[in-house]
């Protein structure tokens, strides 16, 4: 067979008609049937028309594709995190704040300050993600099923559980499901996401397959790879081995040491649909061209 050469304009073209092609594999954002995992009506790139397309075959998407290239695009993806126990209220008025500035998807918070985070972005398309069972997992089925209730009742709209790791390293299946259905079904009665921290660096392989399994086998909306409290976070290599598992219908959420836009993009590009991290608006500002100082070698997100 012959080569086929084509010019510049003619190979843009086609990676163009391709990438348009790929978008069409999600719900179009005006079907009011339907949403994204993002819970909003996407009308551009959103987190999870690109999982979709990774899902569906593309091992590599370049930044032409991945990122249409604004700080506002690649803030959809960030959850704006503040867990640290000395938090003020100062701090988690100043993360509501950026997150109204930016437009971040969510603020992620401990359960006692949803109140004043739902109060503070009352009018503001951004979320507020509670976490439950933060950071050990190490609580009781139903204990974590009531933290979710009464965070959903503060006015939470996405819940981030941490799966029981020592019942998944056991080999008890049914109890980490159990764990994870009795938040799901909170979260689902309330309209609300659930996401299950799988606390990966703790995890063998098969156990990091078995625990996306079970996470969405229990109607879990995303898997998350990490708290950012245990000894390590994030990494690109479990973001796919977790987009891999769960396909197009879950999200994944990279979170744990994501702290500038290169980390952040990296993420993406292995399959993330949402990135967890206190240093959002750095991110963001580096997206937009800002050069910004090194980021603090600090535990956490």
């Amino acid at each position: 067979m012959d080569s086929l050469t084509l010019t510049r304009e003619e190979f843009e073209r086609l990676v163009a008609e391709i990438a348009r092609l790929s978008m069409e594999v999600a719900p179009q954002a005006t079907d009011p049937r339907s949403t994204c995992q993002c819970r909003t009506f996407c009308t551009q790139m959103c987190p999870d028309r690109l999982g979709n397309i990774l899902a569906h075959g593309a091992d590599r998407i370049g930044m032409h594709v991945a990122f249409p290239g604004t700080a506002k695009d690649l803030a959809r993806y960030i959850d704006h995190t503040l867990l640290k126990p000395d938090a003020t209220y100062e701090e988690i008025d100043k993360l509501c704040a950026e997150a109204r500035q930016h437009g971040f998807a969510s603020v992620c918070v401990n359960p006692v300050h949803v109140r004043r985070c739902a109060e503070g972005l009352r009018g503001s398309p951004v979320l507020v993600c509670a976490v439950v069972g933060f950071p050990l997992g190490a609580t009781l089925p139903d204990e974590k099923a009531y933290e979710a209730r009464r965070c959903l009742a503060e006015g939470a709209r996405e819940i981030d559980m941490v799966i029981n790791v020592g019942a998944l390293k056991s080999g008890d299946d049914a109890l980490v499901r159990r764990d994870i259905e009795g938040v799901v079904a909170a979260c689902h009665e309330a309209g609300a996401a659930t996401k299950v921290i799988l606390e990966t660096c703790l995890l063998s392989e098969e156990e990091k397959v078995r625990a996306c399994r079970l996470a969405k086998e229990a109607g879990a909306d995303f898997v998350k790879t990490s708290t950012g409290f245990a000894s390590g976070g994030a990494t690109p290599e479990d973001v796919e081995l977790m987009r891999r598992v769960v396909g197009p219908g879950v999200g994944v959420k990279a979170a744990g040491g994501v702290r500038d836009f290169e980390t952040a993009m990296k993420m993406i590009r292995s399959g993330a649909t949402r990135i967890g991290a206190s240093a959002g608006v750095r991110i963001v500002r580096e997206a937009s061209g800002e050069k910004a100082a090194p980021a603090p070698a600090t535990r956490g997100y």
